[in-house]
């Protein structure tokens, strides 16, 4: 069952901008984890920040003069400032206060559209000094434990807003800068594989997986490890293979008398336990958890389940008094069966985006979708308008069995295969005219628009494909940490924990033996995925001591231009002095650094005339 109530759902407010109301946490407030910091304290910090933001950026500037490495506006004391703003006792929520900037410069843009672009620029300015202070720390577990995964609160109308910390915030703000830090991923990384996890008693808090350094095989052997998003993903992956897998099966072996067979009802319990899935997080978190990929998966069940309801009313019928019944009945469950053969596949890419390309691509479409928007409410507004014309023409005429020609006649125009020939005898001549009018405005104009947009998001994807991809890896990584079960089973699996363990146990049972019993219930089910799960745990902890005796991070790896290293030594040979003297000075300009060299030739010159030149009374 899961902890939290809210997986994935916001709640929205119109007093405050959408990026803020996207919330993963429960809506009881005694399932609330508790804020690091008092939120008042939080607040102040970033009122500071904020103004120390402004007056670093008081009036409009390029971008690119904000975001270069080495922008002569986001400089070392800019950032030292900053994360001075937090003091000795909360410097740790620096970084959070500064994506609590940016959502506010994005607001204050909104509201105030006359200066929306130096807002917009001093938002950028913010995710930017997170970086770098993210960057900059070298104590990694004070980065990862206390900067950003920490949570806190801000003060919003006398009130405490949910506790959150930077992880989730840049994903919910979508800060591809701050996303893309180094020390972001690594956060995200350790995340992944499991080796930092949500604390058991309190939610607020992670901890370390303190056995990622025991190399003892039986010790990783642990159900509590299937809570790691690594291997949650790899079972997802699996089942769903195994879900196409059975349906190919089944389509292609198609029963003639309409019987049921183990194939199909394998195929059908697992449907079952999807939608049941499906039902419990809508029910926990509410409408704010249908997204794409819901409605999409939602689909596919419903076609599944009317065909699955149409088989067996069809085999109510008996085969000798109802044969012709019996038969059409099946017919129709078959086609509605095999229409959904397409998505069966397409729900295959929702499991692969933690690869790269099905990543990156799935990146794309979700942008191209959401810019469909903007030509389907076009095409909408033009194809009323169209059709009441022609309705009205058909008024006229009296022909009352036409409107079905001219709905699929305005049809066809959108999908570029116009037919003018129809159009000919149909209120001669406003009706072929209307008609020409109609397929103008939709393939020429429109369809140019969406050709458009779907250019301009696919540019605008690729050029950053990295960060986007990142950004949507950390996402799916913070679906399975940000509300973990706590007892992990996965769809199908679901199923065992309903009538196995839920109904049969749960509301009896006292919480620690039930528990037990859920421990070894996940170890049977999850056993052949512990078997090699535990034994690549084992081989990692053999690497995380070797790292360790090098002094070196736990993930450390020795890669082909390190193998070497320990056998020279640049100092001694003098390479080290060679390169200092000829590396160029990239912290700056290059002008700017031709002008700090005037600068000081000006004052050697200077100092040179004072010196030759006689005091008055001196001789």
């Amino acid at each position: 069952m899961v902890k939290w109530s809210r997986l994935f759902g916001a709640e929205r407010d119109s007093r405050h901008p959408r990026e803020e109301m996207w919330r993963l946490l429960p809506s009881h407030t005694n399932d609330l984890p508790a804020t690091a910091y008092p939120a008042r304290e939080v607040t102040k910090v970033a009122l500071r920040l904020k103004y120390h933001i402004e007056e670093v950026i008081p009036i409009e500037l390029p971008e690119d003069k904000i975001t270069a490495a080495n922008s002569g506006v986001i400089t070392k004391k800019v950032v030292q400032t900053a994360l001075e703003a937090g003091g000795k006792d909360y410097s740790a929520c620096v970084v959070y206060c500064l994506l609590v900037c940016k959502r506010w410069f994005k607001h204050q843009a909104t509201l105030e559209l006359w200066d929306a672009d130096l807002h917009e620029v001093r938002a950028v300015a913010c995710e930017i000094i997170a970086k770098r202070i993210i960057e900059a720390e070298e104590d990694q577990e004070y980065l990862m434990q206390k900067v950003l995964l920490q949570r806190y609160s801000v003060v919003r109308k006398n009130e405490e807003s949910a506790p959150a910390n930077v992880i989730e915030r840049a994903v919910d703000l979508h800060c591809l800068t701050v996303i893309g830090s180094s020390g972001y991923q690594k956060c995200i990384k350790y995340l992944w594989r499991g080796w930092i996890q949500q604390d058991d008693e309190d939610a607020a808090n992670y901890r370390w997986y303190e056995n990622r350094d025991n190399t003892n095989y039986w010790v990783h052997y642990d159900p509590d490890r299937m809570r790691t998003p690594l291997y949650q993903n790899v079972v997802q992956v699996s089942v769903s293979i195994l879900y196409l897998i059975l349906y190919t099966q089944a389509v292609n072996t198609i029963n003639e008398e309409g019987d049921l067979d183990v194939v199909e009802g394998i195929l059908y319990v697992m449907t079952a336990g999807f939608i049941c899935d499906e039902l419990a997080k809508l029910w926990k978190v509410g409408r704010y958890y249908i997204g794409f990929w819901n409605v999409f998966n939602n689909c596919l069940y419903a076609l599944l389940t009317a065909s699955f309801v149409i088989r067996i009313t069809a085999l109510a019928h008996s085969p000798n008094h109802d044969d012709e019944r019996r038969r059409d009945l099946n017919k129709l469950g078959y086609h509605i069966f095999c229409f959904s053969a397409p998505m069966f596949w397409m729900r295959l890419l929702l499991y692969l985006d933690t690869f790269r390309f099905f990543g990156a691509m799935l990146v794309v479409l979700k942008v191209m979708m959401r810019e469909s928007l903007i030509f389907f409410l076009l095409l909408v507004v033009v194809c009323v308008g169209f059709l009441q014309a022609f309705i009205g023409l058909n008024q006229v005429e009296g022909n009352a069995s036409i409107t079905t020609f001219i709905i699929t006649s305005m049809a066809n125009s959108v999908m570029q295969s116009p037919d003018f020939d129809g159009f000919d005898n149909y209120a001669h001549p406003f009706g072929l005219i209307l008609y020409y009018i109609f397929t103008f405005v939709v393939m020429v104009i429109l369809l140019n628009i969406l050709i458009a947009l779907y250019n301009s998001a696919y540019e605008d994807i690729t050029e950053n494909a990295i960060d986007e991809y990142m950004a949507m890896f950390a996402q799916k990584t913070l679906q399975f940490v940000r509300a973990p079960d706590e007892n992990v089973f996965i769809a199908p699996l679901n199923l065992i924990e309903m009538f196995c363990l839920i109904l049969p146990f749960e509301w009896w049972m006292d919480k620690a033996h039930y528990q037990r019993l859920n421990d070894y219930v996940m170890g049977i089910v999850y056993s052949p995925l512990l078997l090699v799960t535990a034994a690549l745990e084992a081989r990692d902890a053999r690497s995380v001591r070797d790292n360790r005796k090098r002094g070196e991070e736990d993930d450390d790896t020795i890669e082909e231009w390190e193998e070497m290293e320990g056998e020279l030594d640049f100092e001694s040979e003098g390479w080290a002095k060679k390169v200092e003297s000829s590396k160029p000075i990239v912290d700056v300009d290059a002008d700017v650094v031709e002008i700090r060299e005037l600068k000081e030739q000006v004052k050697e010159l200077r100092d040179m005339v004072r010196a030759m030149s006689v005091e008055p009374g001196s001789q």
